[in-house]
């Protein structure tokens, strides 16, 4: 898989921007602030419909803009697809697929396949849970697409049950000493009637996506375990052993791991926790609280490990990401976003000496001295928002 061609109109700071890739490597070189990462953004754009810098679409569309639009191409065993997003912040975004509109923009999920090593990375070792819960799930979605609709139904279901909770927790802070009548009338102006009947409601919907999303978790760790573990190892070979645990919400003693057993476990856990969720008025189980443990040896990598061991832990994360969806049929397309001015000279050649049979790998560096040898091809320099083939 190789993209072939990319279009930008009103993409951060482009106005247009009109370039045709090749397979190989291809690096964009320029000063910081120039332009150079928003050229790669706009591809894992296209693959994930999400950008590894900002939350949000609003701050994709240029100022002054309206919308933003990329068109790229991707060829896949030699079959070319033109894929077409308009993003829209604030309003549906729209996408076309060979010029011809689909439904939703997720149908367009998984045409497009990235790996995409940034700085931003170094989050998923040392940040909070969620970098790491991403992590695991936006490869749930690059291997199987159909997991975006997943994510999407738990997430409502999360939302509408967490307001729910709220109104409940208020109602009752308010609702002792015998005001059970405006606790009810709060639930009532919700729309949720009876809060425990409405709440087993939202339970049976929490823990039927919910198994689902976790269930594939548990089984994505067992398969990334070995990946990680050998390429740490290649990376920093004599910092340790990497290895990966799941840290969920659901009691350890109980068994079960197959969808149908999650779904049991989560519903039964979330009536564990009824009367402190009606205090706290959150939802206290479910994957949205879990954790993706990364250790090195018998020390968590989080507090323990030093910046190299970190770099190296979250390169290895998505070296391990890369060979699993290599496994699943054909290389995805490698993004190293300003990666190796933050490696030491063995770790930048290590990671170039793995990547460089990747069918597609592009890069973004400031100066092109950053670029390993090993990683040498066709070259854009990029100035002022203005991006030139260097012949």
């Amino acid at each position: 898989m190789h993209v072939a061609h990319l279009a930008l109109t009103d993409f951060r700071s482009y106005d247009t921007v009109d370039l045709g890739l090749e397979p190989g490597v291809t690096a964009f070189v320029g000063p910081n602030g120039q332009g150079k990462t928003n050229l790669v953004e706009a591809l894992g754009y296209v693959a994930s419909q999400s950008s590894h810098r900002v939350a949000t679409d609003g701050p994709l569309v240029r100022q002054g803009a309206a919308r933003a639009i990329v068109r790229s191409v991707v060829v896949r065993d030699d079959r070319r697809a033109l894929i077409e997003l308009e993003i829209n912040p604030g309003k549906a975004n729209r996408a076309r697929l060979n010029r011809s509109p689909v439904s939703r923009p997720r149908d367009v999920v998984g045409m497009l396949r990235t790996v995409l090593f940034a700085p931003e990375d170094l989050a998923m070792v040392k940040g909070d849970p969620g970098e790491r819960r991403r992590y695991l799930d936006d490869l749930l979605v690059a291997r199987a697409p159909r997991f975006a609709g997943v994510r999407a139904d738990y997430d409502r279901v999360l939302k509408q049950r967490g307001a729910l909770l709220r109104v409940a927790a208020q109602a009752r802070r308010g609702g002792r000493g015998g005001r059970r009548a405006e606790h009810d009338a709060a639930f009532a102006a919700a729309g949720a009637g009876d809060p425990l009947s409405t709440l087993e409601v939202w339970d049976a919907h929490l823990a039927k996506y919910g198994a689902e999303l976790l269930a594939a978790r548990l089984g994505l760790i067992e398969e990334l375990r070995p990946l990680v573990a050998s390429a740490y190892a290649a990376l920093a070979p004599g910092s340790g052993a990497a290895c990966l645990d799941y840290r969920g919400t659901l009691p350890e003693e109980s068994e079960g791991t197959a969808r149908e057993d999650l779904e049991g476990r989560i519903r039964a856990a979330l009536l564990d926790v009824r009367t402190s969720e009606l205090e706290r008025g959150v939802t206290l189980v479910g994957p949205h609280r879990d954790d993706l443990f990364l250790g090195l040896g018998e020390l968590p990598a989080r507090g323990y490990a030093s910046h190299g061991e970190s770099w190296s832990f979250a390169l290895a994360l998505r070296l391990a990401a890369y060979d699993l969806l290599r496994s699943d049929g054909g290389d995805p397309v490698l993004i190293l976003d300003d990666v190796f001015a933050e490696l030491d000279s063995q770790r930048r050649r290590r990671l170039a000496e793995i990547v460089a049979p990747a069918e597609q790998v592009l890069i973004t560096a400031a100066v092109a001295a950053d670029v390993p040898a090993e990683l040498i091809g066709a070259r854009f320099d990029v100035t002022e928002g203005s991006v030139a083939r260097v012949r």
